[in-house]
């Protein structure tokens, strides 16, 4: 049992896991220090406002505090946000590169392939390399024939 938990403990999923939760409350804690001390002074500077905490208002005797609201719909605007430009988006550019191991502004090239006797097959070849075709392979096709597959663009 105890070599069960032992187990547990090391997987690489709970430490990946244990690590990502710990990062992302450090992280929490900057943008929410970034919101308090940097956004909602400017926010201020415009509006007047230099707290939005104090900012509530009551009804029969409840208080709601909207104020304390709006600070934590600011906060998780800008970590969203953040995390959206910073984060996300990088690296949904990046592994998109590695899983499909090209580079998206890169055209794919064409392919084609050409028949023909193997006497007609150069004449049909320099017409199609006028045309910015090249040749990748050639080999014997059936019933006397040669193919050959040529390529347009960059490989």
């Amino acid at each position: 049992m105890l070599k069960d938990f032992k187990e547990f403990l090391l997987k690489g999923n709970l430490v990946t896991t244990a690590v990502a939760f710990v990062i992302g409350l450090a992280f929490a804690a900057v943008v929410t220090s970034l919101v308090e001390d940097v956004v909602t002074p400017l926010i201020a500077a415009v509006g007047g406002q230099p707290d939005f905490s104090a900012l509530d208002f009551t009804v029969n005797g409840s208080v709601f505090r909207y104020g304390l609201f709006l600070n934590a719909l600011i906060a998780f605007a800008a970590i969203a946000a953040i995390l959206f430009f910073l984060v996300v988006r990088p690296y949904n550019r990046l592994s998109g590169r590695l899983r499909s191991g090209e580079d998206e502004d890169v055209p794919s090239p064409e392919y084609a392939v050409a028949s023909a006797s193997a006497e007609t097959l150069p004449a049909l070849l320099n017409e199609r390399a006028s045309n910015g075709w090249r040749v990748v392979s050639v080999g014997d096709g059936a019933g006397g024939t040669m193919s050959a597959v040529l390529v347009k663009g960059e490989v």
